[in-house]
């Protein structure tokens, strides 16, 4: 077998063990090196190489009296993540569910995720043909109405999606200046466009969900063939689409104006 064939393998062995260690200490509270090792069937010494690891990154802490292990605050900080998620895909269903209603589309809810957008939840509108699941998949920044959002509205000062930009269609955006060019316009409007940029075929808009202090934590994407959501039906959708941004933003604790 290729060394780097192994070097993988051992690696993801690694982190299932590491895994296994978290999953032990969080069924028992508090563990020590040999209740783990014997729960896990790892060697204790691999058991101390892998809590040295977590505790290094906050995911154990150890309590030198008892020799023991308990969770740490990095997982506390995983958890309240993966709840801020939860609450807003459950805050903000009521709002899409109505406006897949009302414009006759797809609604998805989708986040910020490092290089991508990932769907967190989906409603069909009456006018769908054809049922697409898109929840937990990952569409591209710089091609899909919601990661030009995330682009626009960025907080770090740096509105471009960064490396080269794949092309997926012949109306991807691939060049810097043309992408700075379309969030600039972006900001401008409050919401953003795909027009067939990911997926030929397939027009996309999409708005901010803001927090209390005002940033983006997701957007709101109505999706729909072309034939459909057309230069003369858009409009009214964008309308309907920024509200129920809006609406989902001020239930999320945005203030709302005045």
């Amino acid at each position: 077998m290729p060394a780097e064939r192994v070097g993988r393998d051992e690696t993801v062995r690694s982190v299932d063990r590491a895994l296994s260690v978290l999953q032990v200490i969080a069924a028992e509270g508090a563990a020590g090196v040999s209740d783990i090792a014997e729960a896990t069937g790892t060697h204790k010494s691999t058991v101390f190489r892998l809590l040295a690891t977590l505790e290094a990154r906050g995911m154990v802490e150890q309590n030198h009296e008892r020799g023991q292990y308990t969770l740490g605050y990095g997982v506390v900080q995983l958890a309240r993540a993966a709840t801020r998620r939860h609450d807003l895909s459950l805050l903000s269903r009521p709002v899409c569910e109505l406006l897949a209603d009302t414009v006759g589309e797809t609604v998805n809810i989708s986040i910020h995720d490092g290089t991508g957008v990932v769907t967190l939840d989906q409603h069909i509108g009456p006018a769908a043909v054809t049922t697409v699941d898109w929840v937990g998949t990952r569409a591209p920044l710089h091609a899909s109405a919601a990661g030009k959002v995330f682009l626009a509205f960025a907080g770090d000062g740096e509105p471009t999606a960064r490396g080269r930009l794949e092309r997926f269609t012949d109306q991807t955006i691939t060049r810097q200046g043309a992408l700075r060019a379309e969030l600039a316009e972006v900001r401008r409007l409050g919401h953003a466009a795909s027009l067939e940029e990911q997926e030929d075929g397939l027009i996309a808009v999409a708005a901010p969900v803001r927090e209390l202090g005002g940033g983006v934590v997701a957007a709101v994407v109505v999706s729909g063939p072309t034939f459909r959501l057309t230069e003369d039906t858009r409009p009214d959708v964008v309308k309907h689409l920024v509200a129920a941004a809006a609406e989902i933003s001020y239930r999320n604790g945005l203030p709302k104006p005045g």
